[in-house]
């Protein structure tokens, strides 16, 4: 049927529709819906990749679509929840002259993952796993860990130093030649998968922080990686 061909655009265009929705959550201080609705396009994320391989009818126009979808749901919209909450936390004295201006700092991130995305696009290597922070990743450690641990940022003096510290970590992290694994799975063997099945344990006592877990589970994600990083 001529209609399947435009069936995994349309859901990619959901996901690009889901970040435009949490971007606009976000601006709005709603940092629990702007996070859902990431959620929500990670979800279309996943599915327009795997309809288009099922129908077999990938295309450029929809690699490209992908890419531009993503950097609007997982660069923008985190980004934005960046720098909403930049704007409403309190400044040490000697930040206060430029209060103003850093929390456009926040879209430092958007840039890094519209680079992370071009990158992966180009990059033959990332074919079963990838170099560099994944952008939804990367969206969804800002999201839950906003969301998460809203009040111990907004208690604590220095929480804009550490946000803008992060930032510039997590921008560097998203083009970095850091080797990540893709949980992936050709066999089902120790041997095969033993880092993926200690990543999977690792995350089982994370989702006991609630809002929180999924920032954990990027940062477990990200220093296994360290620890292992010829391991794939």
């Amino acid at each position: 049927m001529l209609i399947k061909k435009y069936i995994p655009n349309t859901i990619t265009c959901c996901n690009l529709i889901s970040g435009a929705i949490a971007t606009y959550f976000a601006f709005n201080g709603q940092y629990k819906m702007a996070v859902l609705m990431i959620i929500l396009g990670a979800v279309f994320d996943f599915f327009d990749g795997m309809t288009a391989r099922l129908l077999h009818v990938s295309s450029p126009i929809g690699k490209e679509l992908d890419s531009l979808a993503d950097d609007i749901t997982f660069g923008l919209a985190p980004s934005a929840i960046l720098f909403s909450l930049l704007h409403e936390l309190q400044y040490p004295a000697f930040l206060v002259p430029v209060q103003e201006y850093l929390p456009y700092v926040a879209f430092v991130m958007a840039a890094f993952s519209a680079l992370r995305l071009a990158k992966f696009n180009l990059d033959e290597r990332q074919s079963t796993s990838f170099i560099g922070l994944p952008t939804p990743a990367n969206a969804l450690f800002w999201g839950s860990l906003v969301v998460g641990q809203y009040e111990l940022i907004q208690s604590c003096t220095y929480s804009v130093l550490f946000i803008l510290l992060g930032i510039l970590l997590f921008s560097y992290l998203l083009v970095a030649e850091l080797p990540l694994f893709a949980l992936k799975f050709k066999s089902l063997t120790w041997k095969d998968n033993w880092p993926k099945y200690i990543f999977l344990l690792g995350c089982l006592p994370c989702f006991l922080l609630g809002y929180s877990c999924f920032a954990a589970i990027i940062v477990w994600y990200v220093l296994l990686a360290v620890i292992l990083p010829k391991k794939n």
